[in-house]
């Protein structure tokens, strides 16, 4: 069974400079029947306008990470880190035990689009770090690539939850399948474009999940894009 968070019923706040669609509950947002899904407990579709963005502020015990779609992110920490990220590239944070980090748009004219996650780590009390992960050439053209993962497999960033999640990129009439073991649940969240999960539609902005073990195909329509976590 596939059970459909329509983007259109997520929730949403705009603070002028932001324009932001919260799939789980977050800030001002509540609604009990969404409040993550397993180790899975924030995804926000941010869009950030020219030279504005978060400002220093703090985080512990989570797994963080930001998806660039369009545009690009200016990130800086307290760890050291200053980095700019463009689309399609991944910045990865364990905050652990604390950390303080700000993001911006750098541009003065382009937006930045982009996904920022939240992941629960198996521990608490972690010693905060930092990655990154980057598509290499053959990445741009593949159906179904590995950004993160528990053991940094395939060239991807590692994160510290049991939580494999990977890029879906798929041109229209293009499909991709995934093999989802009993104990596990996916989440699929759509970015880009309109496909079918087992013969569900699903639109830009949708988020889709099941616990039920078997083979899961996704088809393009259209030009798509989407993350795909497979979580314990």
């Amino acid at each position: 069974m596939i059970t459909v968070r329509k983007s259109e019923v997520r929730g949403e706040g705009d603070h002028g400079w932001l324009q932001t669609r919260h799939t789980f509950s977050f800030a001002d947002y509540y609604d009990s029947n969404h409040m993550g899904f397993r180790s899975l407990r924030v995804i926000n579709e941010d869009h950030v306008a020219p030279g504005m963005g978060f400002g220093t502020h703090p985080h512990r015990d989570m797994e963080i990470f930001s998806y660039v779609l369009a545009g690009a992110i200016q990130h800086k920490d307290s760890l050291g880190n200053g980095r700019i990220l463009l689309p399609g590239q991944i910045q990865l944070m364990s905050a652990g035990t604390g950390v303080t980090h700000s993001e911006f748009n750098p541009s003065d004219t382009e937006p930045l689009h982009l996904l920022q996650i939240w992941i629960q780590p198996t521990t608490r009390g972690l010693t905060p770090s930092y990655t990154e992960w980057h598509p290499q050439a053959a990445h741009h053209e593949a159906a179904k690539v590995l950004v993160i993962s528990s053991d940094g497999r395939e060239a991807s960033a590692k994160i510290h939850q049991d939580a494999d999640i990977w890029r879906l990129r798929l041109s229209a009439g293009q499909s991709v399948s995934h093999e989802l073991r009993p104990g596990r649940g996916v989440w699929l969240q759509m970015a880009s474009g309109a496909a079918q999960l087992n013969g569900t539609d699903l639109s830009a902005g949708d988020g889709a999940s099941t616990d039920a073990a078997g083979l899961l195909t996704l088809t393009a329509s259209e030009p798509t894009e989407a993350l795909l976590f497979d979580l314990r």
